[in-house]
């Protein structure tokens, strides 16, 4: 009897212990002025213009600068690199650049930094893995010790937002040296930290620049040390996470996030992202004879169908929102003055029956991510007699039968890479190639017109008729905006932003 008492005694004691570690994490970030933080992703090479991964990004903007900054609050875009800059012509950017800025490694930062960089980045030969942020540049030619020209292929207005953080300039003389391989084990930029140490795939310690130049509108870094760790479990990362091994981690799954809701000493933001969901539709019949979406009151039935809020409030969580136009809300050229579909199913029935379909109809409907939203949407269409019949498959099989003509109804995403311009979501799926469902000559003739013109108020102009039309025809049902999950120690002082890039150097501790 005593040994079994003296069992649960001991079981007692290891779960009290458990609820302690588990309540109370260790403030050893803070402590030390060191920000632990991973994720699960393994980043193959620390060379921004060689891998296509978001933490390569992040990897980036700690540690190299490029010439311009987007400001996360205000979106301003303000000169980094460049001291200042304008636009000669539609074809033509001048900068100056700052002068008295050294890279990591001691070399000095000048133009022939500038020109060396995006020339052999824009070089189709040197096989940039994204080209869409660098086919926009002819080349960048050299005016002087720090004044640089950038000649354009066409019209790009949304220059600016690429030279905002997709375009990191390198050291000319050392990249010459080391190629993209060696840069990608030992990468030097003249950013707020600096890689003190590179395992790679598996850690990365950063130190601070306590060098960094002062007018930087990204601020001098904060925190001394960040290291990170890639973790692929991520149960594993939320056990550190509540035990103190870990300050940060982000895109925790929702089940796993609702429990760290609860735990006292942990923060947990729900943020949202650039990234909306969408339904399109097969406006042209290009699928099939008995096309039902040819009918403009049947898409805006569908519309009226499908309780956006609630999906948005229940399923979503956290920041997300419903959208009425095809674009996030801060893009430039994105707003909210379109014509608006409010849920109201007996409306929808109405419609269908106006159209021809009293007892709605029977229709495949494809995607491929997030299927409880599927499943949540199918049965909206089903209370207003509309039978859709789940096909949810891998993106690259979807892209492959959207191609074939064989997707007539379908939930799509798009995040639009973190660039805040609407040329990056409509110029991708309403331009007569395979994701065009609309196919509609006006609305891809204004968006055209937008993103070839460097004149903002005549783009706000064009884009603003392009949207109008789309919501008054319903060519789209636009959905609700994603989140991105982030948990830190609530000793961080950290504001998660729309793109899901961590600005590690805007955080400090409290």
């Amino acid at each position: 009897m005593a040994k079994k008492f003296m069992a649960i005694l001991f079981m007692a004691s290891f779960v009290l212990a458990t609820l302690v570690v588990f309540q109370l994490p260790a403030t050893a970030g803070k402590k030390t002025d060191t920000l632990n933080f991973a994720w699960s992703k393994e980043l193959e090479t620390m060379d921004r213009y060689f891998n296509t991964a978001r933490e390569g990004m992040i990897v980036s903007r700690l540690i190299c600068d490029d010439l311009m900054y987007r400001d996360p609050v205000t979106y301003e875009y303000k000169p980094l690199l460049a001291k200042s800059f304008t636009w000669i012509d539609k074809l033509t950017m001048e900068f100056e650049l700052r002068e008295g800025i050294t890279f990591h490694n001691g070399e000095k930062f000048d133009a022939d930094d500038v020109v060396y960089t995006l020339n052999f980045m824009s070089n189709p030969d040197n096989k940039v893995l994204v080209q869409r942020n660098v086919n926009w540049i002819k080349n960048a030619e050299k005016l002087g010790p720090y004044k640089v020209r950038i000649n354009l292929k066409k019209p790009f207005p949304v220059a600016l937002e690429y030279l905002a953080g997709n375009l990191p300039i390198y050291p000319n003389e050392y990249y010459a040296r080391v190629g993209s391989k060696g840069f990608g084990l030992k990468p030097v930029g003249t950013g707020p930290y600096k890689v003190s140490e590179l395992e790679q795939g598996k850690k990365i310690v950063f130190v601070r620049n306590d060098n960094y130049f002062k007018e930087s509108p990204k601020g001098k870094p904060s925190i001394g040390k960040l290291v990170q760790r890639t973790i692929p479990e991520v149960t594993t990362m939320v056990a550190e996470l509540m035990t103190g091994g870990l300050d940060w981690i982000y895109m925790v799954p929702k089940d796993q996030a609702e429990k760290l809701e609860k735990m006292s000493g942990i923060k947990m933001i729900r943020a949202e992202t650039m990234r909306i969901a969408f339904i399109q539709m097969d406006v042209t019949g290009r699928t099939g004879e008995d096309a039902p979406f040819k009918d403009l009151r049947v898409r805006r039935a569908i519309l009226h169908a499908i309780d956006r809020e609630a999906i948005a409030r229940n399923l979503v969580g956290g920041q997300s929102r419903v959208v009425h136009a095809p674009c996030y809300p801060t893009q430039f050229g994105c707003t909210k003055d379109v014509m608006k579909y409010e849920y109201n199913p007996e409306k929808a029935k109405k419609l269908l029956a106006e159209a021809g379909y009293p007892k709605g109809f029977e229709v495949d409907f494809y995607g491929y991510r997030d299927r409880p939203y599927g499943e949540a949407i199918v049965g909206y269409l089903r209370d207003v007699g509309i039978t859709a019949k789940l096909k949810w498959l891998q993106y690259s099989a979807l892209r492959d039968k959207t191609k074939e003509n064989k997707v007539a109804f379908v939930m799509n995403t798009w995040g639009s890479y973190g660039v805040n311009d609407i040329s990056n979501i409509t110029g991708q799926h309403f331009r007569f190639e395979y994701n065009d469902l609309a196919r509609d000559q006006k609305v891809t003739d204004w968006l055209e017109e937008g993103d070839n013109s460097i004149d903002t108020n005549h783009r706000i102009e064009v884009y603003d008729k392009a949207l109008k039309r789309i919501a008054e025809q319903a060519y789209w049902v636009p959905l609700f905006t994603y989140v991105a999950n982030y948990a830190f120690t609530e000793d961080l002082d950290f504001t998660p932003q729309p793109d899901a890039v961590p600005r590690f150097f805007l955080s400090k501790w409290k």
